[in-house]
């Protein structure tokens, strides 16, 4: 039988989000930036970048800027699952940097943006789940957004080509809640009907939900209502940007045919290497590119 989510979409679903990107808006972004030089090279300089988010929260970011005249292709490297923040993911070639504009942001509770909050992994999925006015993740989507806004107050960001990619579901709620993001890759193991997949897994995140739910039996009606606010699938029509989605197309197509823009669906190919490859390959082809930027590793 084909995978189906059960989830329901709240009645209150646009207004939710409406509010948070309200209390957003509200707030002046007032970035601070500072050269790196160690982390800077012939082909790029580097910064590291304090701007406010929901709350007034002062977030962090590294930011890469290629050597030369603009504009430039952007990319927008959205938080993984942990706690460390790279200013380009461990693996890539540095290189890229020359041809990218590179923004590695933080989200609230990741290192560099961890005080007053410091998140701990595993757990930050968890924190306020009871509520979705308290849960972390309404402030952590908030900081997404906050991202991209921030890109685009730079001048040299080429608007035609900004992609928002992670290991997870967030650069799908980058693009519905910010038009601007002109492509994606997102591998959606967090919230995509997190409940259904949750009683399929014992592997993490999800078996977080599994242990709290075993810890706290009655709160499973809680914890779907918070969660139906994070369903990508509520997300996915307002999403035209060019789309990769990574995983299994028979769980997956749900989502990718709820997207109207061009979504595709590629699963993974249990290597690094390939999956990889064909990931720098979509990136480069979608911006124009003949040939994609490669580790040497990998050459």
């Amino acid at each position: 039988m084909p995978f189906q989510p059960t989830t329901q979409k709240p009645d209150d679903f646009d207004a939710y989000w409406a509010q948070v990107m309200d209390e957003l808006s509200a707030l002046p972004i007032a970035p601070e930036e500072d050269i790196l030089p160690l982390r800077s090279t012939d082909y790029s300089t580097t910064y590291a970048v304090r701007y406010t988010g929901l709350g007034a929260y002062r977030l962090f970011g590294y930011l890469s800027i290629p050597k030369g005249e603009g504009p430039f292709p952007a990319l927008i490297n959205l938080p993984r699952y942990g706690s460390v923040l790279e200013p380009i993911r461990q693996g890539e070639a540095a290189e890229k940097r020359s041809r990218y504009l590179i923004f590695s942001p933080a989200g609230r509770g990741q290192r560099n943006a961890d005080q007053p909050y410091r998140a701990e992994f595993p757990g930050i999925f968890l924190d306020g789940i009871d509520d979705p006015q308290t849960y972390i993740f309404r402030g952590f989507m908030a900081d997404v957004c906050r991202a991209v806004d921030y890109v685009l107050t730079l001048e040299v960001v080429d608007r035609s080509r900004i992609m928002a990619a992670s290991g997870t579901d967030l650069p799908l709620f980058a693009a519905a809640l910010r038009s601007e993001i002109t492509h994606l890759i997102a591998d959606p193991v967090f919230f995509y009907a997190a409940l259904d997949r949750a009683l399929q897994t014992e592997a993490y995140p999800l078996e977080e939900i599994n242990d709290y739910l075993r810890l706290y039996p009655e709160r499973r009606e809680a914890v779907a209502r918070t969660l139906a606010y994070f369903e990508p699938l509520f997300f996915a029509p307002s999403i035209q940007a060019t789309t990769l989605l990574l995983g299994n197309p028979d769980i997956v197509g749900p989502l990718a045919r709820a997207i109207p823009g061009q979504a595709e669906v590629r699963p993974s190919e249990h290597s690094s290497y390939k999956d990889g490859l064909y990931q720098e390959t979509w990136l480069a082809h979608q911006f124009g590119y003949s040939e994609p930027v490669l580790p040497a590793h990998w050459r």
